[in-house]
């Protein structure tokens, strides 16, 4: 069935806290303060199902449960398909290890030369800062890590990791991530990126962050200012589905935009949330409506307890198909596959190349039409041109 964009998700509004003066629901610091983080909470507001209840029931030993007022409001309470819901609410796949699962899937640990520092890649690394969330993705791959259920103890070391990228003049780009780099405050923050900046071989400063979707509160004019200082700040964030795309986002990615930040998004796969060419048109098109270009599409990594939202790489194929040609290239995401063990992203796409020979290229294009490119540059001799004969006077 195709998926019709409902354009009134682009809401302002507090829903069941209507009651909440609005400047309390637009404080960053009370929407943390009165997230929902428990089986009680959840049932205060929703009828659970029996396999939402298992899941709740085993949450806090894979990965505490946390739902921000904001982004609780957009789960459809009475759909237990609803794509939001899914996302936020455990469900008994979590309690299931299926073949090739694993809790560290892409080997970062392995990769680790100081505390909360991956250097998997020759010129940049991954600098963990923290293991805590606004909310929490059932589908993470770092649930080992975040929210410290699992008893990771995880505790990065700033200077360390800093010294490290000063001593490797082959690091020019740096990502922060954890965890929720944007959970920091702004001193912290604005610490770290300063002495980033002060590295003279990083040239690239980059944040991952799905704060904006569950916080967007958090973009205060404060926190816009540190990245315009010290900018530009590349940043990426993680919408899956298109009701995520409010006007509270909206106006979060606008605030980012304007103090320079150029924008990103990262998705992943999700059976029953974005397995549709539909669904993923009316995201990747509302995403380019909020000055954030899709970025990645992520076939997701082989976590423990991940099972359930796994799709088929062949549909993920057939989602980019689908989107290539029949709307703008900017639009379109590059669709990959994390190698498990640590070998890194992997891009996979529809087959549009026939043949390739010394002499020519065989491809076909989005309609399937068949197209040949010559390889081989052969002088085609033009005919002399006939002599004009001048009469003779």
């Amino acid at each position: 069935m195709p998926y019709t964009e409902d354009r009134s998700a682009w809401f302002e509004g507090q829903g069941l806290w209507q009651h909440i003066p609005a400047s309390d629901w637009r404080d960053w610091t009370w929407q943390l303060k009165n997230r929902i983080t428990s089986v009680a909470q959840l049932e205060q507001f929703m009828t659970l199902t029996a396999d939402e209840k298992a899941g709740c029931d085993f949450a806090g030993q894979k990965l505490s449960l946390a739902i921000t007022p904001y982004f609780f409001n957009l789960i459809d309470r009475h759909d237990p398909n609803c794509p939001i819901r899914k996302q936020v609410i455990p469900r008994s796949g979590e309690m299931q290890l299926s073949t090739g699962e694993e809790l560290d899937s892409l080997g970062e640990d392995g990769h680790s030369p100081v505390p909360g520092l991956v250097h998997r890649y020759p010129d940049r690394v991954l600098f963990l800062v923290t293991d805590r969330c606004a909310a929490y993705c059932r589908y993470c791959t770092r649930s080992r890590l975040v929210s410290n259920a699992q008893d990771y103890n995880f505790h990065p070391e700033y200077e360390q990791a800093l010294r490290y990228i000063e001593d490797h003049p082959e690091v020019r780009d740096v990502l922060l991530s954890g965890g929720d780099p944007l959970l920091l405050s702004d001193k912290k923050l604005e610490h770290l990126i300063s002495r980033l900046r002060a590295i003279k071989h990083v040239e690239f400063i980059r944040i991952g962050s799905r704060i904006p979707v569950f916080l967007p509160q958090r973009i205060t004019p404060a926190l816009c200012e540190i990245f315009e200082q010290y900018g530009p700040i590349w940043m990426s964030i993680h919408v899956n589905h298109p009701k995520e795309c409010t006007a509270e986002l909206k106006d979060a990615c606008e605030r980012l935009a304007f103090a320079g930040v150029p924008l990103g998004n990262q998705s992943v796969l999700l059976a029953g949330v974005n397995d549709d060419a539909d669904v993923m048109a009316a995201l990747v098109h509302r995403l380019l409506r909020m000055r954030v270009r899709p970025y990645y599409l992520y076939q997701m990594d082989l976590i423990t307890g991940g099972a359930h939202f796994k799709v088929d790489v062949r549909k993920g194929i057939e989602i980019i198909r689908a989107l290539r040609g029949h709307t703008t290239g900017y639009a379109v995401p590059q669709y990959v596959i994390d190698a498990p063990g640590g070998g890194g992203k992997v891009p996979v796409n529809p087959e549009y190349v026939e043949k390739i020979t010394d002499d020519e290229v065989v491809f076909r294009n989005y309609e399937g039409e068949r197209f040949v490119y010559p390889l081989k540059s052969v002088p085609v001799v033009a005919p002399a041109a006939p002599v004009e004969k001048i009469p003779a006077r």
